[in-house]
Parts: C-alpha cells; structure tokens; sequence
C-alpha cells in the first residue's frame, strides 16, 4: 500500500536549501566599512601594475597619435585606403568598439531591472567600459573622414537646404547613434554614482573633495533622495534597453542596405546585436581579472559571481555562433550566386587565415569556459578571455575586407590587399587609448558601487538570519517526511 506524503511549498524549499546548498557570491567576513575602506583605499594605492599598465597605455596611444598626425599631414594614401578598399581596418575597428561598449550599460541595466544581485560589484566599472568604448569609437569616423575640419558633415544639425549634412550617409546615423547612446550611458553611469561621489566627499581632502563635492549634488541620503533616486535609475535602465538594440541595429543597417555580396541579410540586426554582447561580456571578463588585482578587489569580484559572468558569456556565445552558421546556410543554400562565391572566397582564398582564426577563436575557444580548471585559473581565463575578442575583431574584418576584394566586378578586384603600418599604428592606439582612460577612471572614482555592495551585504544577511530563524521548523518538516527519518512507505 502507498502512501502520498503532502506537498507543502515551504517545506519544498527548505529541503532544496538543505541538500543543495548555493554559494554566496560575497564571503560572510564583509562588513560595511571595510567596503568604504577597500574601495576607497583603491583610489589612492593600488598596485604597481597600474602604473605599468597606464604608461603601456600611455606609449601605445602616443603612437597612434603620430600615425594619424603623419597620416594628417602627408595624406590619406600612407594608409593604402583606395577604391574599392575605402574603409580598412577604421571601420572594422570602429564596429568592433561599438559592439564592446554595448553590452556594459545594456546588461547593468538588464540584470538591475531584474534584480540580479550578483551585478552590484561589478556593474559600475561595465558602465564605465561602455562609456570609454564609445568615445573610441567615435575617433574612427573623424580618422575615416581624413579632413578632420569637416567633421560637422557627419553631425545630425537641422539645415534648410538639405545639402549637408547628408542623412542618406551611414556616417550620419553612427555619429548619430554614437551620440545619443553616449550621452544616455553618460547619465546612466553618472547618475548611479552620486551615493558613492557622497562617500569619497566625506573620506577626501583638497582638490579631490573639491571634486566629489561638486559632483555629488548635496547628496545626504535623506528618505526623499534615495526615493528619488530608486525611480529615476529604473526609469533610465529601462530606457536604455531598447536603445542600445537599436543603436546597434543602426550599424549593422550600415552594411544590409548595401548591395555587396554577404552583406544583403536581414539577419544581420540580431547577429550584430548579439556579436556586441559577445565582444562586450569577454571584456568585462578581462576587465574582472585585471581590476581584481591591480585594486585589490578579491572580496567584491569573487568567483561565484565571476562564474555566473562566464556561464552568461558562453550562453551568449552558442546564440551568436548560431545565428553566424544560419548567415552562412542562407547564402550556401540561397539563389544569390555572387554571395555564395564570396563565402567561399572568405573560407578558401587570400583571407582564409584570418577566417579559421575567427572561427577558431570565436566559436571553438568558447567551449573551453566548460572546464573547471579554466573559470578557476585566473591567467587562464584572462589569455582566453582576449582570445575571444581576438576572434570578434576578426570577424569585423572578416565582414569588410574580403567582400571589397572580391565583389561583383572583376576590375575591381584587390586580392591580397592588406593594411598599411599606419592604419595598424592607429588601431594600436585606439587600445592605448581606451585602456588609458579607463585606469585613469578607475583612479579617480569608485569602480565598484559602495552602496550597493552594501545592500547586497544586508540581504544576504538578512537571508542567513531568517533562514537560521527556521531551522528547527525546517527539521521537523524533514522528520515529518517518512524517508528522512529512516520510516519505510
């Protein structure tokens, strides 16, 4: 004869707790003021590896500074940029710090509306990187144009003429897109700040103060504040959401209105979408790695929080590698006979090495974030974690050039083309520059959000007392279940 042991929901989930425990993402040795003090303490000493990295940083951008000078002052043929190969490693590199910096504010404001507590240590710095990421991004249209002075042509300004600027011109919607997402993540990073700028007001001397003070607007934490300040920061993250798909889908637009060879998809709004996230979480990963040393941050950006990180990165990842084998089975199987030639070009001709890199990097490293070994290694993660956006640049330049060289017209075939030292020169710098901006940030104001980390803090520990508060109820339902106390059915 059975018997039918009662369900009770409570019940359910306090046998869930007992046999399979969860790891905290923060350790149960944080407190309030030590998060005041490591944070703050990051401001003023972190590692020497900073400076190492900043002055790195420093020559690199110093460089790409001469090459654009040089290319300035002697003309856009140093860079080899020719018809039909008129855009180079400029605009690859420009999609690919586009696509980097959007998934920094779109995933801060996607998992806080949410309620993901395991972004709050590390969302403030995903801000940032998306802010850098953009203001680089932006130097690559000036750089393409080549006449600088002119750089108001690609600025959206009303005109009664309708001569200039030229709304038909993809260069006006990037310098549109860029625009206007900069401006939102701007706010979007600024605003989330104001509780910390408080803080560091409160802890700073001189000039510093002077700067926090300025910023921080006369935050006092009053009831009134911080209600203001909870629904303006969700209005905002839900804002921005929907605007940085469509910022993105304005760029891949650059490429599916064209009439080229590979180019003409509709799919390409979501491939590039997706691509950003891609590129975007395999460099908050790196960001994680290094931040995690240089600042000293080891009880903030922990391992279960670095490990929903990865396992988000490679979810991501096996969508964007469908959606890239669904691009290359339409054109396969298509009717487009020109599409299908460029395919096989890309896989078998002059850039075919830099095809297999990018699936290589791209779609095979991925799966290496399965091995425990390699979430646990830090060096190892942070070598695979570059891999990965090795194989997303690679995919830019997978996208541009081997569709210029080899396009509808035989006469306008450049097999073999390959970019000049300057165009490298530049690209090298626009990294210099990025990762200079970004330590600096991280020198002058709190990379990891005190107040939320804070919160997180209280809930877990209010989570530890009410849970503490239940055991015994929660041993007597498991004595009352007839298998955990030894009875037979």
């Amino acid at each position: 004869m059975s018997h039918t042991v009662p369900s009770h929901p409570q019940m359910d989930v306090q046998i869930e707790r007992k046999f399979v425990p969860k790891q905290k993402d923060l350790g149960e040795d944080v407190n309030w003021a030590q998060i005041n003090k490591d944070v703050l303490r990051s401001l003023e000493k972190p590692r020497p590896a900073f400076w190492i990295i900043f002055f790195s940083a420093l020559a690199l951008f110093s460089f790409g500074v001469y090459c654009e000078v040089y290319q300035y002052q002697t003309g856009m043929g140093v860079s080899d940029l020719n018809n039909p190969q008129v855009w180079g490693l400029y605009i690859a590199t420009f999609i690919f710090w586009i696509g980097m910096g959007h998934s920094g504010t779109l995933l801060s404001a996607l998992l806080h509306i949410i309620h993901a507590d395991w972004r709050k240590p590390i969302y403030r710095y995903s801000e940032a990187m998306t802010t850098f990421t953009l203001m680089t991004a932006a130097l690559f249209v000036l750089v393409h144009m080549g006449r600088l002075w002119q750089f108001y042509y690609v600025v959206a300004y009303p005109n009664e003429r309708w001569v200039w600027p030229n709304f038909t011109s993809p260069l006006v919607w990037d310098a549109t897109a860029i625009g206007t997402y900069l401006t939102s993540s701007l706010l979007f990073l600024y605003m989330g700040m104001i509780p910390d700028l408080a803080i560091c007001r409160d802890n700073a001397k001189g000039a510093r103060r002077a700067l926090y003070k300025f910023l921080s607007l006369g935050w006092q934490g009053t009831d009134r504040q911080w209600g203001n300040f909870k629904v303006a920061y969700m209005t905002m993250a839900c804002f921005l959401m929907p605007l940085a798909v469509s910022v993105h889908s304005i760029v891949s637009t650059d490429f599916a209105v064209s009439q080229n060879p590979g180019w003409h998809v509709t799919s390409f709004p979501p491939y590039f979408v997706l691509g950003a996230l891609y590129s975007g979480c395999s460099g908050i990963i790196t960001l994680f790695i290094v931040l995690r040393y240089v600042f000293r941050f080891e009880a903030y950006m922990t391992q279960p929080i670095l490990n929903k990180l990865i396992k988000m990165t490679f979810a991501i990842a096996m969508v964007w590698t469908y959606l890239d084998l669904i691009e290359y089975a339409t054109t396969w199987y298509g009717s487009d006979e020109v599409a299908r030639q460029d395919l096989v070009y890309r896989a078998t001709g002059d850039y075919a090495l830099q095809f297999w890199g990018m699936i290589f990097c791209a779609m095979v490293m991925p799966f290496t974030l399965l091995i425990r070994f390699v979430r646990q290694n830090y060096v190892v993660l942070l070598i695979i974690s570059l891999i990965l956006n090795v194989g997303m640049w690679l995919e830019r330049f997978q996208i541009i050039t081997p569709t210029f060289a080899k396009s509808h017209y035989p006469w306008t075939w450049t097999a073999g083309w390959w970019p000049s030292w300057v165009q490298w020169g530049i690209v090298a710098g626009s990294f210099g520059w990025f990762t200079m901006l970004f330590m600096l940030y991280c020198k002058i104001f709190p990379s990891v959000s005190m107040y939320e980390v804070k919160e997180m803090v209280h809930e877990q520990n209010m989570h530890d007392k009410l849970h503490g508060a239940q055991a015994p109820a929660h041993q007597t339902a498991l004595g009352a279940i007839p298998e955990m106390n030894g009875g037979k059915i």
